[in-house]
């Protein structure tokens, strides 16, 4: 099954293009889950139980568990198994190296972890992107083009205008000959931007942060983000996996999941 062919099936199961980011961090844990020694699982576990049937995806960043150390790895690898398999995994490690290194990645996070998706940071060309999914068409890569944070205009350019390195990135890199899906991270922060995205990249599937938290434009994310097979991934992490610092976290965020998934389908009619 390809990638686009999965994640149109649970978006079609689930009535959803919501994606919950699985980022664990120490001070917003929990408190009695602080006394365990490996708190990152049972946290995991908990959202994951709670969410699975109002999800697309879940959105692992692998950065947040390189700071628990070993530990963290371990967590995220048994977070990994733990996804049910119907629901597609990215993950986001933005990685962007060439040759034997990044096909070395593709080896240990594709064939051994056995995850869907990774983000990609493509400032090296298609050598960050053909290691990858050359020759895997059941996996993705989310190419980042616009991202969320403030600083991006600093060097990504002016991509309603279709200038600048974001437009060159989602042009060049619709050309790479690859046999897995090619798909964009595009930042719900600049809404605006999303339209001139979709412009010049009609087929590729989006991976759109900024929801939540970050306070990015649902409407437009809705508007703009489906292609020709699926839904977009409209992701949120804070604001859901924290809904709650108290003994219902899992609830909280529960209710906080199914708020936004329902807010989407609603700007979706």
């Amino acid at each position: 099954m390809t990638y686009l062919d999965k994640l149109k099936a649970i978006q079609d199961k689930n009535n959803s293009w919501l994606c919950i980011g699985l980022d664990p961090s120490l001070e917003r844990l929990r408190v009695d889950f602080r006394k365990w020694d490996e708190p990152i699982l049972p946290y995991n576990r908990a959202i994951i139980d709670a969410t699975a049937d109002l999800v697309c995806a879940y959105k692992p960043n692998l950065g947040f568990y390189l700071q628990w150390g070993a530990a963290g790895i371990i967590a995220l690898e048994r977070t990994i198994a733990y996804i049910p398999r119907d629901i597609p995994i990215v993950l986001d490690c933005k990685t962007g190296d060439i040759g034997h290194t990044q096909a070395a990645w593709g080896n240990g996070l594709f064939d051994e972890w056995q995850v869907d998706a990774v983000t990609v940071n493509p400032f090296v060309g298609s050598d960050a992107v053909l290691p990858m999914i050359g020759e895997r068409p059941d996996n993705a890569v989310y190419i980042l083009a616009r991202t969320s944070n403030k600083s991006a205009t600093q060097f990504q350019g002016d991509l309603p205008q279709e200038s600048g390195l974001s437009a060159e990135v989602l042009r060049q890199s619709q050309t790479w000959p690859t046999a897995g899906h090619k798909g964009y991270v595009i930042g719900a922060t600049y809404p605006e931007e999303l339209a001139a995205a979709r412009r010049l990249a009609p087929e590729a599937n989006f991976l759109i942060p900024g929801i939540g938290a970050q306070g990015g434009d649902l409407a437009m994310s809705v508007k703009y983000g489906p292609d020709k097979v699926a839904g977009p991934l409209i992701s949120a992490s804070r604001s859901v996996i924290y809904a709650s610092g108290g003994e219902d976290f899992a609830e909280a965020a529960r209710a906080e999941a199914l708020r936004l998934r329902d807010q989407i389908n609603l700007l979706r009619q």
